[in-house]
């Protein structure tokens, strides 16, 4: 969830009667105004859609919109979007007219004034979740008479996409299992964050190095990784799972020997 730094009192409230009033447009006089000062994480799919709107590389996305933060909450680094250095802190895709990514803007921009809690729980055992109203006082949307329920509220906005994309990374950036002896961790946390971030060097990668002499990998599915970068994040979420808790998520190949740990090899 993105969270306004600027406003005085953000309030949390259940969905009554499943319907809640609210819209957003030039007209109003909050217009924009909370696309300021904002504590936004963008998650592996927000990087792609918003570089690849820019048709910018990974590196020049991160280097010119991004920070890095640990937080207390998490043991893997968090990519935020990194507010103007400016009097209002704006975010550096809004404009008067409003936001200049709109098609391709983040998941947490998309689903306010909605917020959405779900379990930890692996999507295969169904995943629960629960919305609820955000609410900011600065926000004169809420007054407006049109009328929406969650589910036309998120199939309007695009969140079902990008909820489902971000879910997959969700199960690795919560997981608790064990990432082994202390002396791998930060090279851990480097292909943590090349993985979920940078999918232009996470490509170089696995076509640059020895991994395709070490795991199974199909010649289609080759194909597909090198010019999708959909496709390329969700095989790199499988990577993250082996390489990070050594989940049996990719095949090794036959002749690679036992003895040795390809995730330190390649």
């Amino acid at each position: 969830m993105a969270v306004n730094d600027t406003q005085k009192e953000v309030v949390f409230k259940p969905i009554t009667n499943l319907t809640f009033h609210f819209q957003c447009h030039k007209g109003i006089a909050c217009f924009t105004h909370c696309c300021a000062a904002l504590n936004l994480v963008l998650t592996p799919y927000d990087i792609i859609r918003l570089k690849q709107h820019l048709k910018i590389s990974s590196d020049e996305f991160l280097d010119r919109y991004t920070e890095t933060k640990y937080t207390k909450s998490h043991r893997f680094p968090l990519i935020y979007l990194k507010m103007n250095q400016d009097e209002g802190a704006k975010c550096p895709f809004v404009t008067s007219d409003g936001c200049n990514v709109y098609p391709d803007r983040p998941g947490a921009c998309r689903i306010y004034p909605l917020g959405r809690a779900a379990s930890n729980a692996p999507i295969r055992t169904g995943r629960q979740e629960k919305f609820f109203i955000v609410e900011e006082e600065h926000c004169l949307g809420f007054q407006e008479t049109r009328e929406w329920s969650v589910e036309e509220w998120l199939a309007n906005q695009g969140v079902n996409e990008y909820n489902a994309m971000n879910d997959l990374w969700s199960e690795i950036l919560t997981s608790t299992k064990d990432l082994g002896p202390a002396k791998d961790i930060q090279k851990k946390m480097q292909m943590f964050s090349m993985a979920s971030y940078n999918l232009d060097r996470f490509r170089e990668f696995i076509f640059e190095s020895r991994f395709f002499q070490l795991f199974q990998v199909e010649e289609e599915k080759r194909e597909v990784l090198a010019s999708e970068d959909v496709e390329l994040m969700k095989f790199a979420f499988e990577w993250l799972k082996y390489s990070l808790f050594g989940e049996k998520t990719i095949e090794l190949r036959e002749k690679t020997l036992d003895s040795e740990d390809p995730r330190r090899r390649v």
